[in-house]
């Protein structure tokens, strides 16, 4: 008598294909990986495709599959017996992300969030959706008017606004960027798809559930951005924009947040503040030392743009199968151990590569000239750039702060150097740019060669000498010969660079309790995303948001779980 059959459902990884392969070849590969009969194989939908590009002359595609299998138990038990010492066929992992607390409908003084970027978004989503009704205050404008004063100042037809601009404003930095969604930090799968999907439900394309590489692309996250404030406040959530936090209030008796002072002079009574400031917040950094708020400097890394031509890089990564419509335009990830003697062992990296996009200005404040890139979604553009940096530490850091330990530090670092390279562009906003083959000649660039600068407000020919430390531009020399052996034409004469990128990561950390995700000595403020030092990109801020609102769900929901003493630094982390 015939077993009765069963679906059963197992995730199958690191399944390789050549890059011109059809739908019947997949499910022809998956049979023959996994030995079954067609009619056991009842279906599949793919849950992950990169590609394996380690050589050029024979490009793979590499799929991640969940796999609904017809079988008998006997049939399941020698099929999992079979891969058991396999790591690539395992039964699907739950990836479905579960609130810490139910819908609270709370009526308690409500949450507020303050920053509007991706961890101020998805903190606010969170907490809307566990029913605390938040409110989320943004110093910028909506993503809208933020985005017309942008555009209008990269085009020359309006003036920097140091309130609405690349940094400030609906959606955060990631909204003039690539939109990139992947990240360097192992993260809990629940969280990732968690993320993902709120922003496909927000608006973003439905392949970032899919490819190894998601990205968004800088206008579609426009639509994104205002598709997280509608969800937000169609759960109960309140959204204000130009709001901007000028001062914190404490409770006399324990020195727990109870309340926040606007500009505009408004009081905002809350005892849960997550501060999502974002990298860029120098002001409120500021003000955040003043009010005694506990703060470290941090390392981070400046550099240069570069760009060459996309099609440069597709032939280099992809070889004659450049062009191909399934491999879209290549991307480079490099990286570079300098000479310990001539350069202290320094790394020089590429950092935030956009294939097909352009360089922008990024400036906040006036005086100063700052770089980022981004791409739209089809990544289309003619040239490829990306940040080539060079890490900063804290004894870089000690001639710029009042003291060898001053948190503010490298906010001044950056001040300096950015304003160098806004004199040196000219002090009208363009940015100074030197053709490499004059880079490592030491020599000034008399005017333009085959490359077409994407930057906008404009570049201004001549040397990048005095726009960063010498011994920035020294790494970065010796680095970009050896990038050329990964990239063949890296080296190109007519690649250029733009100066200045300084914004790869916030100069500061809010030391926060890592039980509770509090300030180490404010009970009640919860330092989350980028500027507090906790993320770098999009999702790993997303994801920051999101642990930050279960803690502050927690906190309100049940008593404190441990004694004072537990919020003392003891537990704070000490990185």
């Amino acid at each position: 008598m015939n077993e009765r059959l069963k679906s059963v459902v197992l995730r199958l990884s690191e399944l390789k294909l050549p890059l011109d392969h059809s739908e019947a070849d997949l499910a022809a590969a998956v049979l023959r990986r996994l030995r079954l009969a067609p009619d056991q194989l009842l279906g599949l939908r793919l849950v992950k495709r990169s590609v394996d590009a380690r050589k050029s002359t024979a490009i793979s595609l590499v799929y991640s599959l969940d796999l609904e299998l017809g079988l008998d138990e006997r049939a399941e038990a020698k099929l999992l017996q079979r891969f058991a010492r396999d790591p690539h066929l395992r039964p699907r992992p739950d990836t479905t992300y579960h609130p810490v607390v139910g819908h609270a409908n709370d009526r308690r003084m409500r949450p507020v969030v303050v920053g509007a970027g991706p961890c101020g978004y998805f903190a606010a989503l969170l907490l809307a959706q566990m029913g605390f009704r938040p409110l989320l205050l943004e110093r910028g404008k909506t993503v809208k008017e933020r985005s017309a004063d942008t555009f209008g100042f990269w085009k020359g037809r309006a003036d920097f606004n140091p309130e609405s601009n690349a940094q400030f404003g609906e959606g955060g930095a990631g909204t003039f960027s690539d939109g990139k969604l992947y990240s360097q930090v192992s993260e809990a799968k629940p969280y990732v798809r968690k993320v993902l999907e709120e922003l496909v439900a927000a608006g973003a394309n439905p392949d970032i559930l899919t490819l190894h590489h998601p990205h968004i692309g800088t206008f579609k996250l426009a639509t994104v951005v205002r598709g997280l404030r509608q969800r937000i406040e169609a759960l109960g959530g309140e959204v204000r924009f130009e709001c901007r936090v000028d001062g914190l209030e404490f409770n006399p008796k324990d020195g727990s947040i109870q309340g926040l002072q606007l500009r505009n002079g408004e009081r905002i009574p809350a005892t849960q503040v997550v501060l999502a400031l974002g990298h860029s917040a120098r002001d409120s950094f500021e003000m955040l030392k003043s009010a005694g708020v506990a703060m470290q400097p941090k390392p981070f890394a400046v550099g240069l743009r570069i760009e060459h031509p996309q099609s440069l890089i597709d032939k280099a990564r992809w070889g004659k199968a450049a062009g191909h419509p399934r491999l879209g335009p290549a991307e480079y990830k490099l990286v570079h151990h300098c000479n310990e003697t001539a350069n202290l062992g320094r790394s020089v990296y590429s950092f935030c590569m956009c294939p097909g996009g352009l360089v922008v200005g990024a400036t906040s404040e006036p005086g100063r000239v700052v770089t980022n890139g981004m791409s739209q979604h089809t990544r289309n553009e003619r040239n490829a750039n990306s940040g080539i940096v060079v890490g900063i530490g804290l004894a870089d850091l000690t001639p710029y702060g009042a003291s060898a330990d001053d948190p503010l530090a490298g906010v001044a670092f950056q001040r300096h150097w950015e304003g160098c390279a806004f004199v040196n562009g000219g002090s009208n906003y363009q940015a100074p740019a030197q053709r490499v083959g004059d880079f490592l000649a030491n020599r000034p660039s008399q005017g333009k060669g085959g490359i077409i600068p994407s930057y906008q407000p404009g570049v201004c020919y001549g040397s990048l000498a005095g726009c960063l430390p010498e011994f920035v531009l020294t790494a970065i020399r010796e680095a970009l010969p050896a990038f050329n052996k990964r990239i063949p034409g890296f080296l190109m004469e007519d690649a250029l660079l733009t100066g200045i990128e300084t914004r790869t990561s916030s100069p500061v950390r809010l030391p926060r309790n890592e039980i509770t995700l509090e300030s180490c000595n404010i009970p009640g403020l919860y330092p989350a995303g980028e500027g507090a030092g906790y993320a770098g990109g999009i999702l790993s801020a997303a994801i920051d948001g999101i642990k930050v609102a279960e803690k502050v769900a927690l906190a309100i929901t049940l008593p404190r779980p441990l004694p004072q003493e537990a919020l003392n630094e003891s537990v704070c982390d000490p990185t």
